[in-house]
């Protein structure tokens, strides 16, 4: 094989040896970007659940302290829009 030939060749070696290593390493922080979404959408999940159980123990609690006592409601300028 002529020198030409061998410089093309490891040349083309390295290349797609590149190539391969970059394209692996792209995937990999892809998934991990992918994985970050998933955790992200579960965060939202719990605390979408959590908000509707405050906001039911705070009807709860409302409903409870409205039995006890007389409330009186002023109305103000959004109430009457």
């Amino acid at each position: 094989m002529s020198t030409k030939a061998k410089l093309t060749l490891a040349a083309s070696i390295i290349f797609t040896t590149a190539v391969v290593y970059t394209v692996h390493d792209m995937q990999i922080e892809e998934r991990t970007n992918m994985h970050q979404g998933v955790l992200r959408d579960d965060e939202r999940k719990r605390q979408k659940q959590q908000n509707i159980l405050d906001l039911e123990y705070q009807r709860q609690l409302q409903a409870h302290l409205e039995k006890d006592q007389t409330v009186s409601r002023k109305t103000s300028a959004v109430d009457q829009e």
